[in-house]
């Protein structure tokens, strides 16, 4: 009963609602960039080398650690983390809207520096609310606020992977875009009611000491080996899905499905199993603990690849598209609940958002440079053999689980 009490405690919160709208706000900028745009791309002839190769311009996600100290240090007049999201949410907000008024086939290279500008926003947008949501959550609420938090993440998928699809069959793209950006209105709204964590006030006193410090202590604290088995496994533990998904859409569109059905089946598939994954994770993790939660959710996220190998080999099918999309959504939404939860307690409260950013910057590191290859693995090996190629890459990831998180160890050092 108490147990019971305890869950209700941490779920029923405001800090649980502040969650929700951190990963709605940082979800969105990027599925625009990896789900609408190459739709978009696609739909105008770029061919699937070159949406590939689009990819590298979220460079920002995989170098924001660069200027993360940068965030630490200095204060805007709205507060340390409620200064920085609404300047680069304003940024978004503005820039989103701009992609309409352009044409694929005629303006690529302005397309791709604008892409690469907004990613910058969105990772430093990313690099504050991982930060804020560390300071604001208490050590006993990381494992189901940042579920809360993954989940809300994929939610925010929705709006650009099937909204926006669905009107793009209906209205121009300028149309699109505007419709798409005015949903960063919510999180600009958070930015504004929500306070500042008190920890917030601790400003490192010089800018090489916010760069140095958060370094310095990660090593020390867990030693030189095993700093750099932590930073290998976060870089290895999303690779085999994050490949798998890279190209999705244009998966989808190859098997002849029709953006409609992308937007209704394909993406709203997956609403309801990514819902009940993020919250179950979250909830088991309580009882689990973070390390053994990393094992059996990571091997979910594994067979979930094996779904895409189904429906490559079935082609145009409704109900295996359905299929394939729910075991992914849910699988992969454990495993991501029970990433994102290992990183927070990995990071020191007192360098947040460099420690953070350094973690997630690397867990970026597949959507950037390996998914930039996926276009090249299509066109040699085909999408069934890609599949099983991708299954066979998250196999590293889950042998460093036996140095990173051992199975009998019940919880993770926190820091």
């Amino acid at each position: 009963m108490k147990e019971n009490t305890n869950i209700k405690q941490i779920l029923f919160n405001k800090r649980m609602l502040i969650c929700i709208l951190t990963g709605f706000s940082s979800g969105l900028p990027l599925y625009i960039l990896i789900s609408l745009l190459p739709a978009w791309l696609r739909s105008d002839g770029l061919d699937l080398k070159a949406i590939g190769l689009f990819a590298l311009i979220q460079l920002p996600f995989t170098w924001k650690f660069l200027w993360a100290p940068f965030f630490d240090r200095f204060s805007p007049p709205l507060g340390r983390r409620r200064g920085w999201l609404i300047i680069s949410q304003l940024a978004l907000l503005l820039t989103i809207p701009i992609f309409g008024f352009l044409r694929p086939t005629l303006d690529l290279g302005v397309i791709i520096a604008l892409a690469g500008t907004m990613a910058f926003f969105s990772a430093s947008q990313d690099i504050v609310l991982d930060a804020y949501r560390r300071e604001l959550l208490k050590d006993a609420e990381l494992g189901i606020g940042n579920s809360i938090h993954v989940n809300a993440y994929k939610i925010a998928g929705l709006i650009p992977g099937s909204l926006s699809l669905i009107l793009a069959d209906h209205l121009p793209w300028n149309s699109v875009f505007i419709i798409t950006a005015l949903f960063m209105l919510p999180g600009i709204a958070m930015t504004l009611f929500v306070s500042e964590p008190s920890l917030s006030n601790d400003l490192p006193k010089t800018l090489k000491a916010a760069v140095i410090e958060p370094f310095h202590e990660f090593i020390n604290r867990n030693g030189v080996k095993s700093a750099g088995l932590i930073l290998a496994f976060i870089f290895l533990y999303k690779l085999g899905d994050s490949m798998a998904t890279a190209l999705a859409t244009p998966f989808y569109l190859d098997l002849g499905f029709s953006k409609t059905e992308i937007g209704l089946i394909a993406k709203n598939a997956g609403l309801w199993p990514s819902v009940i994954g993020g919250l179950l994770g979250g909830i088991w993790m309580i009882r689990l603990g973070i390390n053994r939660a990393l094992w059996l959710f990571g091997a979910f996220q594994m067979i979930a690849i094996l779904g895409f190998y189904g429906l490559a080999t079935l082609g145009h099918n409704l109900p295996a598209l359905a299929i394939a999309i729910s075991i992914e959504a849910l699988c992969v939404g454990l495993g991501t609940t029970a990433f994102v939860a290992f990183i927070a307690h990995t990071t020191n409260p007192l360098y947040t958002a460099t420690q953070f950013a350094l973690f997630t910057s690397l867990s970026a590191i597949p959507r950037t440079f390996a998914n930039a290859t996926t276009g090249y693995l299509v066109e040699y090996l085909g999408w069934q053999t890609f599949f099983i190629f991708c299954f066979l890459i998250a196999i590293p990831g889950m042998f460093l689980l036996i140095k990173i998180a051992p199975w009998n160890e019940p919880t993770n050092r926190n820091p």
